[in-house]
């Protein structure tokens, strides 16, 4: 017992902690000052009126594994943008995006998927557009786990339909994606 207490004794005044206090050199790079966000204060999202904006992107994504998160990417006005009579944005106008989120196929047949965000339409507040976007890939999952279950009953065959994955998210310059200005909104 004597012999216990000596080690938790000499364990607990002998410890000496070395460690070293260190710095994050992301932390310095960033500003000091506050970020604060775009706030709409004064909103009706009650007002549904909304005109469809159709876009086609100017360099086709084959994969998913092709953008990273904040890319810019261009899409190309197909038709011009009217409301009331008035031409709001004219066709062939360039339209900024961002690569919001890109996140690769899963097990399972779970699709591939990329999200646009932060739409810069000439002539149109941000405010007043859809927020996102996104495109997917082949979902794959509902042809798995109907698999999986019928194979359930065999050992190990219900489990190898986990290495099935989804398809790639891609967007070519053919299709046309769609999104909203809502004129309405402030």
């Amino acid at each position: 017992m004597n012999k216990i207490i000596w080690i938790l004794l000499t364990l607990l005044f002998c410890i000496n902690c070395n460690a070293e206090i260190l710095e994050d050199e992301v932390v310095k790079t960033l500003p000091r000052y506050p970020i604060k966000p775009v706030v709409h204060n004064k909103y009706n999202y009650e007002d549904t009126e909304k005109i469809p904006i159709k876009l086609r992107i100017q360099q086709s994504i084959i994969s998913e594994n092709q953008v990273y998160e904040g890319q810019e990417i261009h899409f190309e006005l197909v038709r011009s943008v009217i409301y009331k009579g008035k031409v709001i944005a004219k066709k062939g106008s360039t339209v900024c995006s961002k690569v919001s989120l890109a996140v690769t196929p899963g097990m399972n047949g779970i699709p591939a998927s990329i999200v646009f965000k932060d739409f810069i339409v000439p002539n149109i507040k941000s405010g007043q557009i859809t927020d996102s976007y996104e495109v997917f890939g082949q979902d794959r999952s509902l042809f798995v786990f109907p698999l999986k279950w019928a194979l359930t009953p065999l050992p190990p065959t219900g489990s190898l339909t986990n290495f099935i994955k989804g398809g790639h998210a891609k967007l070519n310059t053919k299709k046309t994606i769609t999104i909203y200005y809502y004129p309405n909104w402030i």
